[in-house]
């Protein structure tokens, strides 16, 4: 009975380290390429108000608003999926899924949702526009 008992929770383990690597795998790929990390980081101030506004946005379907509380939470959190030690991803975890959350929420609330509550400057909102591959403003 020990016995199977403790192959369960290795097969568990090795199932979830396997499940871990394929995520960095996952962020690797889908990093961004044409924004660099330090340009995130210059935009994380008005990112994290635009994403705050959207949440608290009533005129938002509430599963969009949800994403956005739970994003904020997450990025609140003091750790990651993917520890900052790794270089490279280890920074750009936070990017790549907020850029995967801006893209859940232009597909659901449209573009003009991100353009309205945008605190930041024109530059810096064709930059998360890109983040969230959409194409610039006209």
């Amino acid at each position: 009975m020990t016995a199977e008992w403790w192959s369960i929770v290795a097969g568990a383990a090795a199932g979830i380290l396997l499940l871990w690597i394929a995520l960095i795998v996952a962020l690797w790929f889908a990093r961004p390429d044409e924004l660099r990390i330090r340009d995130a980081l210059r935009l994380l101030p008005d990112l994290v108000r635009l994403l705050r506004r959207l949440a608290a946005d009533r005129t938002l379907p509430r599963g969009v608003r949800v994403r956005l509380w739970l994003l904020l939470v997450y990025l609140a959190l003091p750790f990651d999926l993917v520890p900052d030690f790794i270089p490279v991803i280890g920074y750009a975890d936070d990017a790549v899924i907020v850029a995967f959350a801006l893209r859940s929420v232009t597909r659901r609330a449209g573009p003009a949702a991100l353009d309205r509550h945008w605190p930041g400057t024109p530059d810096g909102l064709a930059a998360v526009r890109r983040l969230a591959g959409l194409p610039a403003a006209c």
